[in-house]
């Protein structure tokens, strides 16, 4: 997905304008065909749609860990168009994302329907052709920081996926690889290729 700040005269935005919640949240309403995020710091990017190859590979990934969720029933599995509003500010849709079923099922009705107000438990990001490198790892560096516990990137470009857990190095592994959800998804393994 290339990911682009947005000019602001794009939307009818104010040159300089910074949103808050509910701003950018009337305007993902207004413009629903647009696939948007909003930094912390309140920039708004434009996130490019994905073409078949990563459309499939996302749609893989989604029912790998919507399978493992169904037999285990632990929480919630989450495509890439949610956005989830994370405790710093920023408004991000990972392309999967998994939430513990506890704190899913804390969020009233009203928050459940809009944008989530909290950081998935368990994120994954598909890197695709157009996507920068450290972008990405930037975006994976946010989720931890914002209470996210396990994350992959998987960068098909390099042959490799980045996993990142709280409080330890970035650990890499070449592909094919297969992966376990370890202590916080017991029983998910994926095999990567």
């Amino acid at each position: 997905m290339i990911q682009t700040v947005l000019e602001p005269n794009h939307l009818g935005i104010a040159p300089g304008q910074r949103l808050n919640a509910a701003e950018f949240y009337q305007l993902c309403m207004t413009y629903p065909d647009q696939s948007l995020e909003l930094t912390a710091n309140g920039e708004l990017i434009i996130v490019s749609p994905v073409g078949g190859i990563g459309g499939a590979q996302e749609a893989s990934l989604i029912g790998q860990v919507w399978a493992w969720n169904a037999t285990k029933k632990l929480g919630q599995v989450f495509s890439s168009s949610t956005i989830f509003r994370l405790p710093n500010g920023a408004h991000r849709s990972p392309d999967v994302a998994w939430v513990k079923l506890g704190r899913w099922q804390t969020l009233t009705e009203i928050e459940r329907q809009k944008f989530p107000p909290l950081c998935p438990d368990f994120v994954i990001e598909l890197r695709s052709p157009s996507d920068r490198l450290i972008v990405l790892q930037e975006k994976m560096q946010e989720y931890l920081a914002n209470g996210c516990h396990l994350a992959w990137l998987i960068d098909l470009q390099n042959q490799q996926i980045e996993i990142y857990r709280p409080g330890l190095a970035c650990e890499t592994q070449s592909l094919p690889t297969r992966l376990e959800g370890g202590e916080l998804l017991p029983g998910l393994v994926m095999t990567i290729n």
